[in-house]
């Protein structure tokens, strides 16, 4: 009885090139996958500094009519000045204004400029005291008085944009001594 000879084993040319192509048609969807997330965590990222510097805009606001101080507040549609408390203890009230200029929203204290907020379309300032006004004082003997709460409504761009309001309560004695 003869032995065969032994057959040689191992892939064929064609099957080399079927297989090369069905790992680069992978490798090309893995790379297309990679790049969307990317790509997804770079949009989310700049939307998440937006909300950060939106909400620290919104703290800002309310914490200086938090601690506004006895005296005038002066507003309309367009802009808010009144005297907060001092930072620490014991110093004398410091003048502070917003405004917006130039899609900005600007924090003016002690009549030094800061930037509150970029990229801001328009703000609109209203002053209750039973109802919604434009403007405060209301009439020139209340000059001394201050509206029971003050709302900003923002229309910001950018991510994360759109209108903004906040409404802030303002201290009970609400006259100055």
């Amino acid at each position: 009885m003869t032995i065969p000879p032994p057959r040689e084993s191992g892939f064929t040319l064609l099957e080399l090139m079927i297989s090369l192509g069905l790992f680069a048609l992978i490798a090309v969807a893995g790379l297309a996958l990679v790049d969307s997330v990317i790509g997804v965590d770079g949009r989310t990222e700049a939307r998440l500094d937006r909300v950060a510097d939106l909400q620290r805009a919104m703290v800002v606001i309310a914490s200086d009519l938090d601690q506004i101080a006895p005296g005038p507040l002066a507003g309309d549609a367009a802009g808010l000045r009144f005297a907060r408390a001092a930072p620490g203890f014991g110093g004398p009230p410091v003048a502070v204004a917003y405004r917006v200029a130039d899609g900005r929203l600007e924090r003016s204290v002690g009549g030094r400029r800061q930037l509150v907020l970029d990229r801001v379309a328009g703000a609109q300032w209203r002053y209750f005291d039973g109802g919604w006004l434009p403007a405060w004082p209301p009439a020139p003997d209340r000059a001394d008085t201050w509206p029971r709460a003050v709302v900003v409504e923002l229309q910001v761009g950018g991510p994360g944009g759109g209108m903004l309001r906040r409404i802030v309560t303002l201290p009970s004695p609400a006259r100055a001594s």
